[in-house]
């Protein structure tokens, strides 16, 4: 038996000079929480040093990445508290808080003091201010993407994909700063204060994402159909709908926060020197940004399962030779190459996803849906992923250990999309 298909919203096509501030005002905070991240996890071994200080250099880095691995724990609350707001008040509303708080998390981060400086405290400062990054970023997913969905009904995957595209752009950049400052910069000044640059530069972002978002138009679709109580309505009766998103997200997830780790364990692992193993995810990001639109507009013509059930087999079975490639020669060419192909097979998945995630959910419980799936995944799978694939490293003693997360996780994905597509009628 079929669950019936969420509705379908009505709105008008939008003009392309109202297409792009919609694109600008949706993806600038998702920028912005992306490029945050991106510089802590290229700067984890840095932040590590500097909050985290222990005998063994394997903890302190542990330690350092499980402060994010906590501070995503709090995101579903902000996903449901943020996202339930946008369902009631609107996308815009939620998306004007959404920057506020993320602004102030960032501050945080970049004046912080160190362990050496202030002792105890400074752990606990760095772990708080990513618990409200963690809040805030919990209802940038969701209310973003059901505000790009919504404003082309004939180019929902083309205008949906710009939320990964955003991601690829602010991750790149976070990579290009994490690169620039490790090949020009001692390791004392990076140490003491090289690693506040990109956060300092990722806060001039926040007031011209805030000056974007206070003048953009409302979600014409949110206008139709707002709810009255979506959080209640989403638990009580679209469980099912969110363990279906969760599943098609997963695989996408660890793959993002294991391109991000990747410097770090070529760093470690393979005995990469830091600027190089920084520049070789640089392809990757490129290729994320330029290809998730053409992703994205393709699936509204083939359809966004058949293109990512695609994608995902593929990745499925990559990923094993490509981590045994660069094992057998850790070398800088391998690693770029390696990183190029994991970006050309994540993209056909990643730029369709957030429409398909999307198309699950009813108009009316959209942006509480998407926020509630995305942030369960995203602390499950994504926050988590650095600190699995160290522990499994070191439990297996193995460095293809990572492939085996990612196939894994490819199998449950793929279970999801083919559900969606039989049950829930996604196409």
């Amino acid at each position: 038996m079929s669950i019936p298909a969420p509705d379908s919203p009505v709105v008008q096509t939008v003009p392309p000079p109202r297409a792009s501030r919609i694109v600008l005002a949706a993806t600038i905070g998702n920028t912005l929480e992306w490029f945050s991240l991106g510089a802590y996890t290229l700067f984890a071994d840095v932040l590590a040093k500097q909050f985290f200080p222990a005998s063994d250099p394997a903890v302190s880095l542990m330690l350092a990445f499980a402060s994010v691995a906590v501070a995503y724990l709090i995101r579903p609350f902000g996903g449901m508290i943020l996202g339930s707001y946008a369902d009631r008040a609107g996308r815009k509303a939620a998306l004007v808080w959404s920057i506020r708080i993320m602004a102030v998390a960032s501050l945080l981060i970049a004046v912080m003091p160190n362990y050496a400086t202030i002792g105890i405290a400074a752990p606990i400062g760095l772990v708080f201010a990513n618990l409200l990054q963690g809040f805030s970023a919990g209802g940038e997913f969701g209310s973003a993407t059901a505000y790009l969905v919504e404003s082309n009904r004939k180019r929902r995957g083309f205008m949906g994909s710009w939320g990964a595209a955003s991601q690829g752009l602010s991750t790149l950049l976070g990579i290009v700063f994490a690169a620039v400052l490790s090949a020009v910069l001692t390791e004392a000044q990076l140490g003491s204060w090289g690693w506040r640059i990109p956060f300092a530069f990722g806060l001039l972002i926040a007031p011209i994402g805030y000056y974007i978002r206070r003048h953009v138009e409302e979600s014409p679709a949110f206008e139709e159909d707002a709810a009255e109580a979506p959080l209640r309505e989403v638990l009580r009766s679209q469980k099912t709908r969110i363990l279906v998103a969760m599943g098609a997200m997963a695989v996408s997830t660890a793959i993002s926060y294991l391109i991000i780790y990747m410097p770090t364990f070529a760093i470690r692992n393979l005995g990469l020197p830091k600027s190089l193993a920084f520049t070789t995810t640089i392809v990757t990001q490129i290729v994320l940004t330029v290809l998730a639109p053409i992703a994205g507009r393709l699936s509204d013509r083939t359809g966004r399962i058949p293109l990512m059930a695609a994608a995902c087999s593929a990745m499925l079975l990559a990923i094993f030779p490509l981590f045994l490639a660069l094992n057998s020669e850790p070398t800088f060419a391998v690693m770029t190459a390696v990183m190029a192909a994991i970006g050309l097979v994540k993209v056909w998945y990643v730029g369709p996803l957030g429409t398909m995630m999307a198309d699950v959910f009813p108009t009316r419980t959209r942006a509480t849906g998407l926020s509630v799936s995305y942030n369960i995944t995203a602390s499950v799978f994504g926050g988590f992923t650095p600190l699995v694939v160290i522990w499994l490293i070191r439990v297996t003693g193995s460095n293809l250990a990572p492939s085996y997360y990612v196939m894994a996780l490819a199998v449950l994905s793929l279970s999801a999309l083919a559900f969606a597509r039989r049950r829930l009628r996604v196409r």
